[in-house]
């Protein structure tokens, strides 16, 4: 029987991320990546995000990212693998990691208002240090790995010229048209005026395409796209399929009764129920402010805040197969363990 209603749940839940996230949101995401591989030169990244970048830009920019995309774990991650593969520096990829998903200014208000603005600010506060500090701390855990790297990707740039002739505002209008898709796709508004708006945002990319792009670059761009659609996708589907099975059987009023204090217990098992369920974007306010009425303290409920949108059983299976097992690993310990740290403290405070 249990093993019945597992199967049904992760049936569900997967039909719910295929129907509710996939078009609007990874489609996006994925083209808005092999752009990013296809059309941006090396060069380019580097200079933002590389290892002679300015480290105060690129931790700056990469831990506010959150703000201005509003993306899940799951879509984050296609944006993730572009900028990496590419040649950014570990610390400032897993900055922009963490706080695509983790820094959504319209969670953190709904937080604010459904559970308190204590939590909402603790919120904001926790995902902007979170993404900085875990961004220095990788990349000093894994110095001489991203040392070669960084050369590898210094002598590609160096032997391919640094000089890019296209425009710089060409890409700025091309690139600014896919997030506004990703944007707006995702949006809360009418459907009519959403479907008026991402058509008319789609016919002008079709348009920046046909009179900016050189011969050979369109094919490159779904090349790119289309690789990063077999390496994430596939892995994305089996970790929502089991996500859902595991929700079957830990349902929310099970766990707040384990969560109801601010011990080093109630925080950890806190952090790691939210590191493993998947929660699209905004669900997890309600299912935090639900647990808080049943009991849960509030160290717990910021622990679940801070752990859950930046992570997910798929997001670490995608993970894994874009920086390998070790790298995934101590990124997914470093948010459990600062999750866990700042719910207690929070939970002492509040």
């Amino acid at each position: 029987m249990i093993l019945v209603r597992m199967l049904q749940g992760g049936i569900m839940e997967l039909g719910e991320y295929l129907s509710a996230h996939v078009l609007t949101c990874l489609v996006p995401a994925f083209f808005i990546a092999g752009g990013i591989a296809a059309l941006l030169s090396t060069a380019a990244v580097l200079k933002y995000f590389g290892p002679q970048a300015n480290k105060y830009l690129s931790y700056g920019v990469a831990s506010v990212s959150g703000a201005i995309l509003a993306v899940c774990s799951c879509t984050v991650l296609p944006l993730f693998a572009g900028i990496y593969k590419k040649g950014a520096g570990l610390g400032p990829a897993i900055a922009f990691l963490y706080s695509g998903p983790a820094i959504n200014i319209l969670a953190i208000v709904l937080t604010a208002r459904a559970i308190g603005f204590k939590m909402g600010l603790a919120r904001a506060l926790g995902a902007i240090l979170f993404s900085l500090i875990i961004g220095l701390i990788m990349a000093a855990f894994f110095a001489g790995e991203e040392a070669q790297k960084k050369q590898r990707a210094l002598n590609l740039a160096m032997f391919s010229g640094a000089a890019d002739d296209r425009p710089g505002w060409q890409l700025l209008i091309f690139f600014g048209l896919l997030v506004a898709i990703l944007l707006f796709g995702t949006a809360k508004i009418p459907l009519w005026s959403k479907v008026a708006i991402l058509i008319s945002l789609i016919t002008a990319v079709a348009l920046t395409v046909t009179r900016w792009f050189r011969t050979g670059e369109f094919q490159g761009w779904m090349q790119e796209t289309w690789k990063y659609v077999r390496m994430i996708f596939p892995v994305l589907l089996v970790g929502v399929f089991i996500a859902g099975a595991i929700k079957v059987i830990l349902p929310p009023a099970w766990i707040s009764r384990f969560v109801g204090g601010n011990s080093l217990g109630a925080n950890l098992l806190a952090s790691v129920f939210g590191a493993l369920m998947y929660f699209s974007t905004l669900t997890e306010v309600p299912i935090v402010k639900a647990l808080t009425d049943l009991g849960m303290g509030q160290g717990p409920a910021l622990a679940l805040l801070l752990a859950g949108p930046a992570l997910s059983l798929p997001n670490m299976l995608a993970i894994r197969n874009i920086m390998g097992t070790k790298k995934t690993a101590a990124y997914v310990s470093l948010v459990v363990v600062m999750a866990t740290l700042t719910g207690m403290l929070f939970g002492t405070i509040a």
